[in-house]
């Protein structure tokens, strides 16, 4: 990742109404084991669900998404408690921890523009929220080159299959996961401890 700062000094959004209840976001950083591997370990993560978004239901499918012609992308379901964790830190991590924000459809080796950087907004207020974020991330260069993360309104998320669901944690030393999942999982643990599940905690 090109970050210009250490991880420990990247800044919360000045922006991040505080809110009260159940809320969700929807968020593609490349593969969602990855991604969801990273957003599990939070405290205030209610759940989190791997699919795809951006493309029509008839294509929602792995098989079809890998192709990478459908315009899906692979994505998590973030639902949290908003009293608990904010919006605002959610997206934090998302561009200090779970990927590279600066790679435009790809993360690393996986190649795609299913692999591609978006948040895909709830209501008005995420929107607001997650495009003062970028304008703040830019303004303060926080990153060697631009940010490319698309923020769009979200239409259907669609989930994946099951196999997919907490696979990074069923399968701990499959090579993938070893490789890229468990770096940012051991990343958050590292600079944000204090944010984690007390069963991650323990871990």
């Amino acid at each position: 990742m090109a970050l210009k700062i250490d991880p420990w000094s990247f800044p919360a959004p000045e922006l991040d109404p505080p809110e009260q209840g159940r809320r969700s976001i929807v968020l593609g950083g490349g593969c969602f084991w990855c991604t969801e591997a990273v957003y599990s370990q939070l405290d205030g993560v209610l759940s989190v669900r791997p699919g795809y978004a951006g493309g029509t239901g008839e294509t929602a499918n792995y098989r079809a998404v890998c192709t990478g012609t459908t315009d899906h992308v692979e994505v998590i379901e973030v639902a949290y408690d908003a009293g608990k964790i904010s919006l605002g830190q959610i997206l934090k991590l998302f561009f200090s921890i779970a990927h590279d924000p600066t790679q435009k459809d790809r993360q690393g080796n996986d190649v795609g523009r299913q692999y591609r950087s978006a948040i895909f907004t709830a209501d008005a207020q995420q929107q607001r929220v997650a495009e003062a974020y970028l304008a703040q991330i830019a303004r303060d260069r926080l990153f060697d080159t631009p940010v490319v993360t698309e923020v769009v309104p979200l239409e259907v998320f669609y989930e994946a299959e099951e196999y997919h669901h907490d696979y990074a944690a069923r399968n701990p030393n499959q090579p993938y996961i070893r490789a890229v999942s468990t770096p940012k999982v051991e990343k958050l643990k590292a600079v944000h401890g204090d944010m984690l599940k007390a069963a991650a905690k323990a871990g």
